[in-house]
Order: C-alpha cells, then structure tokens, then sequence
C-alpha cells in the first residue's frame, strides 16, 4: 500500500535536491551605476572635457562566489576605447573574497595594477568628445588564489595571465558614458 506521507517527504527530498543542483549563479552589482546604465561624475576623469569628475572607483559587491574562491580580481575595460582596441581603466586584485564588496573609491586591503597610462590607480572614463557613448565592462573575477598570492604592478594581461588554471568563474556588468 501507498504512504501519502512516504510519498510527499520523497517529494520533498528531491525538491530539496533539485534546488541544490541549481545554486545561484555567480552575480555582481554596483550601487555607482546599474548594469547598462549611464556612469555618474563620481566615477569620471577629473579633466575637464569629461564633466570634471571625481574619478573614484566604483563599488562593487558579488554574491554566490563558485566553491573554492579564496580571493576576487576586477577589470575595468572600455573595448570601444583607442579606436576600438580597448583601454584598461581599472586593475584590482588580491581582493578576500569574505569582503562581499569593495566601497566607491577604497584602495585599502587590495592590490591596484597598472591601467592603461601605466598607473596603478583607478582610471575615470573619458573618452572623446562627440563619440558614441563608450562601453564599460567591469568584471569580476572569482579565484581559488589565496588573498596575497600576486604580485604588485601586475597590468590586464599579466593578471589575466596570472590567473590561468585559477579562475573559477567571471561575471560582468557594463556603464555607459560619453559626452
């Protein structure tokens, strides 16, 4: 004889199971500007033909890290820049991924690479007067390195060189600016 009972916990386990397998994906948001939306000044170079802007870093916060992340890595790359060959404006790294977020503007418990002037600083988009409105993307990047394993000075390839064999997973949102 049938158990309605027996029946409906064994229902219940293979939901349960079923949600398991079906973890939320790796996600990124910033409260500096939504995934498609417009950079605000806060964000912009300071030169004054893009608005004078604070040039702060955005902030950024990640949730539901693959298994296995020990530290997080994010690239800020503008691929419509330099007549399409793309500007690196923002390289960090070495980032505890237990943080959850990085605050607008802190530079403090993470290692800041080279952008494309060879600073290691943050870098406000500014891209040509009269261009189309450049393309953003700042991506995350979820690793099974600890905390402090890179070195200092790394640029957007030596990173992403550095990382191969130790990403986990990536997830991108993308700003708009142009002036």
């Amino acid at each position: 004889m049938n158990n309605p009972i027996r029946s409906l916990a064994g229902a219940f386990a293979l939901l349960a199971l079923a949600c398991a397998a079906q973890a939320a994906p790796l996600s990124i948001q910033s409260t500096s500007f939504s995934d498609g939306g417009t950079i605000p000044l806060a964000q912009i170079g300071p030169d004054t033909s893009c608005g004078k802007g604070q040039e702060r870093s955005p902030q950024i916060s990640w949730k539901n890290l693959p298994e296995g992340t020990r530290s997080v890595a994010l690239v800020m790359f503008d691929p419509d820049g330099a007549k399409g060959l793309g500007v690196v404006h923002w390289v960090a790294y070495n980032i505890d991924a237990r943080r959850g977020e990085l605050a607008e503007g802190v530079s403090e418990g993470i290692t800041i690479g080279k952008n494309v002037k060879g600073a290691t600083a943050y870098r406000g988009p500014c891209p040509p007067a009269g261009d189309n409105p450049h393309h953003y993307a700042l991506t995350l990047i979820a690793t099974d390195l600890a905390p402090d394993a890179l070195p200092a000075g790394l640029d957007r390839d030596g990173l992403l060189k550095a990382l191969q064999g130790h990403a986990l997973g990536g997830q991108s949102i993308v700003g708009l600016y142009g002036h």
